[in-house]
């Protein structure tokens, strides 16, 4: 008999876990106030090559407090030069920024070499569609979903908030936007896109493939923060988009040097609490009505 119920207990839960949405399926990640559903294709595997498929998916950290609605989004880009990386990198800040209030979203892109220039800025705009079209269902609210990420993932954020046509090819336009809070990002055309070109590091470009070409008097909101001991120019090349944007009349583009850290510790040091570059994010994510 006891064999009996324990079979019919495990085909309930089986089948509870099947009615879900198709990659909507909940997995606990042993936090407290945090839920965490993993591995959803955020584009249509009927378009999709192998690599598509094995790469375009997102996790999303969710507030899990009891009453726990109309919460902003942060879709958050890993870093890794365009070339490597993974959502689980940073999960550690998406989960703290989740018990803030505060959900996130962690998408995984196609990398150089396999894909080359623009296939990569492609897939953040599609991330972020998915995110807009999904988040009021999950409690969150559409016109609150943020763009962010360090290193190349600040690189993809700023692409994808400057250069509209990214996002009217997924029947969206920048005003769905919130803000942008680029991490240490490539302005000029990134080093890996130049790379894919054949050119060297030092061979500074700045065409349709970097954030600075884009300078202009509207844009989404911006906060920019980069490092006191950044990479080499790094912290230049952000500060010159921040004075372009200022020259061009932009008012809704503020940057911020974070003290006392590198490249590295910029991203890295933001899931401490009193961290400056953790309270600038969200500050500007929570101030955003």
């Amino acid at each position: 008999m006891r064999n009996l119920v324990c079979s019919v207990v495990f085909v309930v839960l089986v089948l509870l876990l099947l009615v879900q949405p198709a990659g909507l399926r909940a997995a606990a990640d042993g936090v407290a106030g945090v839920k965490v559903m993993s591995d959803i294709p955020y584009r249509s595997a009927g378009q999709l090559d192998a690599y598509e498929v094995e790469r375009c998916k997102l996790d999303v950290y969710l507030p899990a407090v009891a009453g726990s609605t109309g919460f902003p989004t942060v879709v958050w880009f890993y870093g890794g030069n365009l070339t490597s990386g993974s959502k689980a990198g940073p999960k550690v800040l998406a989960a703290s920024l989740a018990r803030e209030g505060v959900a996130v979203v962690l998408p995984d892109y196609r990398l150089s070499p396999r894909a080359k220039y623009p296939a990569y800025i492609e897939d953040a705009a599609a991330a972020f569609a998915w995110t807009h079209g999904h988040i009021a269902g999950l409690g969150g609210r559409a016109d609150r979903v943020f763009l962010a990420g360090h290193s190349a993932g600040g690189y993809l954020a700023f692409m994808v908030g400057l250069d509209a046509h990214y996002l009217q090819a997924e029947g969206l336009t920048l005003t769905n936007i919130a803000g942008v809070i680029p991490v240490s990002g490539q302005t000029m055309t990134h080093y890996t896109v130049r790379a894919e070109r054949g050119l060297a590091q030092t061979t500074i470009t700045a065409d349709a493939a970097a954030p600075v070409f884009y300078c202009r008097k509207e844009t989404p909101p911006m906060l920019v923060l980069y490092a006191d001991h950044d990479m080499p120019a790094r912290e230049e090349e952000n500060q010159y988009l921040v004075a372009v944007m200022h020259w061009a009349g932009n008012e809704r583009v503020t940057g911020r040097l974070i003290a006392g850290r590198d490249h590295g510790s910029i991203a890295s040091r933001m899931v401490d609490a009193g961290d400056p570059a953790r309270g600038a994010l969200l500050d500007f994510v929570k101030g955003m009505k």
